[in-house]
């Protein structure tokens, strides 16, 4: 059992993050990847018998992306390192894993509203819903809360998960990640606190909402070309043909093409249409096989 804590300036909180963990899992290996901290974080949380690790490149995407490569256990549970979250609750989130019944938990503050009664940062409660439509808009699943830092995973899961994120798109592309490739997901209703006093959120609600809001886009092209592409195609036909049936019309009434700027114009619109099909072809063929080979990837996993 490991427990995973990406840190950067949480010398607040994350002795108690670690002394909780260590009371309520002292069967559990707690690391704590400090990313450039400047605060004492790590010290503190050496001192509090953490195993400290240091990611320097900037961003959580980058630390989860080392966390999941370095530590080996059979269960991992991730939680920030900013005491938001109660230890007490781990265990929850890693029965379903334990029994057989789940890939992954996902630490829910929505369902029971610990989250709308602590959190007082504006339109992050609306970015949260906002993100979990898309997400059942294009997969089909609804999660409780997609945003969550506190997740529990098997190890198939870790070792078989791409990280490409670089920031905190890495819960989106986690949860993406989950759905698209058939995981089995189960929601655990948790408690939240806001953060203490002293403790400041690195999270920009606007800047790095937008970097979220591009993932979902980039990771639905990547795992879903042919709905991307298609829906595109699709779009571009109707511009085409918006345009185009004017023209059309005014030639059967009068056999000239009199806006031919126009005429061209939807004749490129409906090509751009076809080729961005084509391209939804090809590409699903090729995600299609990467899935193939990914699924090959966990089969050795399992075996090890």
């Amino acid at each position: 059992m490991a427990v995973l804590v990406p840190c950067y300036n949480e010398a607040v909180t994350i002795g108690k993050v670690v002394d909780d963990f260590r009371r309520v899992m002292p069967e559990a290996a707690i690391y704590v990847y400090d990313n450039n901290s400047t605060d004492g974080t790590a010290q503190i949380a050496r001192e509090h018998g953490a195993l400290v690790r240091t990611e320097s490149r900037q961003g959580k995407g980058n630390v989860v992306r080392s966390m999941f490569r370095e530590v080996e256990a059979d269960f991992y549970v991730m939680v920030d390192g900013d005491d938001t979250y109660p230890a007490e609750s781990a265990p929850d989130l890693v029965a379903p894993l334990a029994a057989g019944e789940a890939d992954m938990t996902v630490g829910d503050r929505l369902s029971n509203g610990s989250y709308g009664e602590e959190n007082d940062r504006a339109f992050h409660g609306f970015g949260n819903d906002l993100v979990r439509w898309l997400i059942k808009l294009i997969y089909g699943f609804a999660f409780e809360d997609v945003m969550t830092g506190y997740r529990a995973f098997t190890r198939p899961f870790v070792k078989t998960m791409p990280v490409m994120s670089s920031g905190f798109q890495i819960e989106t592309e986690i949860s993406i990640h989950a759905v698209d490739k058939r995981w089995r997901v189960i929601d655990v209703p948790i408690d939240y606190r806001d953060r203490p006093e002293g403790s400041e959120s690195k999270l920009s609600t606007f800047t790095d909402g937008a970097k979220v809001l591009a993932a979902i886009a980039s990771l639905f092209k990547d795992c879903r070309p042919m709905a991307f592409f298609g829906w595109l195609a699709l779009l571009l036909v109707l511009i085409g043909l918006v345009a185009g049936v004017p023209v059309v019309a005014e030639f059967w009434a009068t056999g000239l093409v009199e806006r031919l700027p126009t005429a061209v114009l939807a004749v490129a619109f409906v090509l751009c249409g076809a080729l961005s099909f084509t391209a939804g072809l090809i590409l699903d063929t090729v995600a299609k096989n990467s899935r193939k080979q990914w699924e090959l990837e966990v089969y050795r996993v399992y075996r090890r």
